[in-house]
């Protein structure tokens, strides 16, 4: 029977179109049905890496015919040539905390996926600087709240998920959609307790 770490293994090795992307394929599926339910002007996108997450996001909107990927991260060494010209990436490399948010204002439809440093206090810094763009009815995405589970929370000052817990005491605005994190089973998402819906 497949364990978590050997899902973390693969997932460490996931390309999407030859590029890196370091995604769960459970969370990829995920993805793409909030997209098309969703159709997003935006997708605001923090920890670009190699770069194949926000190319297939950007490949999904192509499919919808409409919306651009902003992917944040602290630099642009390693992303692959296929993400640096696609049409619907605009890449950013001086880290969110330096991200103008006036840029995210003419955007009517708004997702937000936060795979940065999953530090606590990146992670909720982050929540608080974006959540209030993401519009109704539409996610702001924490990834990686699985670290728990792997027993890695205390190299991240308990990560993703203490951050989602704080944010979520002082924003009422925002729940954690159940449906979506046990979509495909109850601890399959990689993103636990991180599908955040604006109410």
């Amino acid at each position: 029977m497949t364990d978590l770490k050997s899902i973390y293994n693969g997932t460490m090795k996931y390309t999407y179109n030859g590029v890196l992307c370091l995604k769960n394929p459970f969370d990829f599926a995920i993805y793409q049905q909030i997209i098309f339910n969703i159709a997003p002007d935006l997708i605001l996108e923090i920890g670009t890496n190699h770069g194949g997450s926000a190319l297939y996001l950007a490949d999904l909107l192509n499919v919808t015919s409409n919306g651009i990927v902003y992917s944040i991260d602290i630099t642009d060494n390693d992303i692959d040539k296929k993400v640096m010209l696609h049409p619907r990436i605009k890449l950013f490399s001086s880290g969110w905390q330096n991200f103008d948010v006036g840029l995210m204002k003419k955007f009517k439809k708004v997702i937000v996926i936060d795979d940065g440093s999953h530090q606590y206090k990146d992670v909720l810094g982050a929540l608080n600087k974006f959540s209030s763009f993401v519009t109704n009815d539409s996610y702001y995405i924490v990834e990686d709240g699985v670290i728990n589970q792997l027993g890695l929370e205390s190299q991240y000052d308990r990560g993703p998920l203490r951050a989602i817990n704080d944010f979520l005491k002082g924003n009422k605005n925002f729940m954690v959609d159940r449906y979506l994190c046990n979509y495909f089973g109850e601890s399959t998402t990689f993103n636990t307790d991180g599908y955040l819906k604006r109410l």
